[in-house]
């Protein structure tokens, strides 16, 4: 699987982006770490619209993919993803994406994705945290006792174990969360536990 990660939205990497899919591709939008029990449905909304222009302008179709469709339904996901040439999964609160995640079998589909080379996965800030070993790096940074699905009412610890460490995004940078952040960061090294942080335009690229 082909990995674009940004700190924040795009980041600076974006022509690199534009060039990882071929005009046309199919992008699935997971916008549910929005999915907060006090989020704003507006804001949620035009967030969600503001991104998928994005990357409608850069050559891609983008479709909105809301895993609360998929509770329960995980080969109904399995097979619509199959339908997908990549997905992108954007910020929030990393715990409430995770609940999504499980829920609609996500995680399961995630390590079946890993094996393929022609699929893409995007994402910044929650998109990314999502992926390392354990959220126990951003406990301090997004609520974890938020709770906005009824099918689940009890902290989600794992991550996808892409990495086995912590990613720390917004460091350094301004940022609402970079004080937050900071404050990560010294946990985990008073704690001796792996992280690597990431400045907003900052981007990690895997192919």
């Amino acid at each position: 699987m082909k990995y674009y990660l940004s700190s924040y939205k795009f980041g600076d990497k974006v022509e690199k982006l534009k060039n990882t899919l071929p005009q046309g591709a199919k992008i699935g939008h997971i916008n549910n770490s929005k999915d907060w029990t006090t989020a704003s449905a507006e804001i949620r909304n035009n967030h969600l619209k503001e991104e998928m222009e994005f990357m409608d302008n850069l050559g891609f179709i983008s479709e909105h993919l809301d895993l609360k469709n998929y509770f329960g339904k995980e080969n109904k996901l399995r097979n619509k993803i199959a339908s997908l040439d990549g997905i992108w999964v954007c910020g929030g609160n990393t715990f409430v994406l995770r609940q999504a995640m499980k829920l609609s079998g996500f995680d399961n589909i995630f390590k079946e994705l890993q094996k393929r080379d022609d699929f893409f996965y995007g994402g910044y800030s929650a998109g990314v945290c999502v992926l390392s070993d354990s959220l126990k790096y951003i406990q301090f940074v997004d609520n974890p006792n938020d709770f906005p699905y009824k099918e689940i009412t009890e902290i989600i610890w794992d991550g996808l174990n892409l990495f086995n460490y912590g990613i720390l995004p917004h460091y350094d940078s301004e940022h609402p969360e970079s004080e937050e952040i900071e404050r990560e960061v010294k946990r985990c090294i008073e704690n001796k536990w792996l992280f690597k942080t990431m400045k907003d335009g900052e981007v990690i690229i895997i192919e």
